[in-house]
């Protein structure tokens, strides 16, 4: 990928920006809003940069509509919010992700089957929290799409904890929660880790309730990495843990995204748990997204 980190100058002149202020507008009543008005296949300029990390810290969560970038442009704009993450994700053949890589239900003959491969992505989860420092950035753009269906589901971990009563919200003050690949693993029914990948990521402690660095708000930070809460016993812990994943994916809490060729969808890991959905004909059409994650910052 070294050749991601290299500018390429434009010989056309950029066009016009639009203003900062009215750049984005909501989606839902929940979480996210949604551009039609930015073509990122072009530099961007300082203040609609802004604009735009602005918009990510207020919203959560983004749709730039229209878009049709390539690995090389994907890669550049997503590195405006910080380092991008490598993968431990192996492919069929034992090779590994790359950074700009997508997501599809094909076999490695291209055509689309009834089992994805990696069927972890229909739990809900907030990406990488098994690591010391879990992605701060997901980003995914839609290639190809089935004519209905398909669509991923956010839940805003932010008005989830505060909807909590305030016993539970004592209750879990102070605690932190295992985060496991190897659980995750188990959880879903995916095949089991390597030693390899397990060296690399062995369990990690996170803040039950996570404090978002830019706005100060508490969220719930739980999903299926999460094995067991510490100084609980097994038991106890899961069930509360369960009974937090119940409460916090309640439909009041939803953003439901219904994916049109071109959207360009980036969310917050730090305070949304995610999910695709299978609700169409996976082993008739195609549904291909190219995807890069932004490494974060310790919880």
């Amino acid at each position: 990928m070294d050749s991601l980190h290299a500018q390429t100058a434009s010989t056309n002149p950029a066009p016009p920006q639009p203003e900062p202020s009215s750049l984005f507008r909501p989606l839902s009543g929940v979480l996210g809003a949604e551009t039609d008005a930015l073509d990122l296949s072009r530099p961007l300029d300082a203040a609609t940069v802004e604009a735009v990390r602005a918009a990510f810290r207020d919203h959560h969560l983004l749709v730039i509509r229209n878009q049709s970038l390539d690995k090389e442009r994907m890669y550049r704009f997503a590195e405006l919010f910080g380092p991008i993450e490598s993968h431990m994700i192996r492919l069929a053949d034992g090779s590994k992700w790359d950074a700009v890589h997508t997501i599809t239900n094909l076999d490695a003959a291209g055509n689309p089957v009834a089992k994805p491969f990696i069927s972890s992505n229909y739990f809900w989860h907030t990406d990488k929290s098994f690591l010391p420092e879990p992605s701060l950035l997901t980003m995914l753009q839609a290639v190809e799409l089935p004519p209905n269906g398909g669509d991923t589901q956010f839940a805003d971990m932010t008005k989830a904890y505060d909807a909590l009563p305030d016993a539970t919200k004592r209750r879990v003050e102070g605690m932190k929660t295992v985060q496991s690949l190897e659980f995750m693993r188990r959880y879903t029914g995916s095949a089991p880790p390597t030693e390899e990948d397990i060296a690399a990521a062995p369990p990690v402690a996170h803040p039950l309730v996570r404090v978002h660095p830019e706005t100060g708000r508490r969220s719930l930070y739980i999903g299926m990495y999460s094995s067991h809460i510490e100084g609980l016993p097994e038991e106890e812990g899961r069930a509360l843990l369960e009974e937090l994943l119940a409460h916090a994916t309640q439909e009041r809490f939803l953003y439901v995204h219904t994916w049109r060729l071109g959207d360009l969808v980036f969310w917050d890991n730090r305070c949304l748990l995610h999910r695709a959905v299978a609700n169409f004909e996976m082993g008739k059409h195609r549904r291909v997204l190219m995807r890069v994650v932004v490494k974060g910052e310790a919880p």
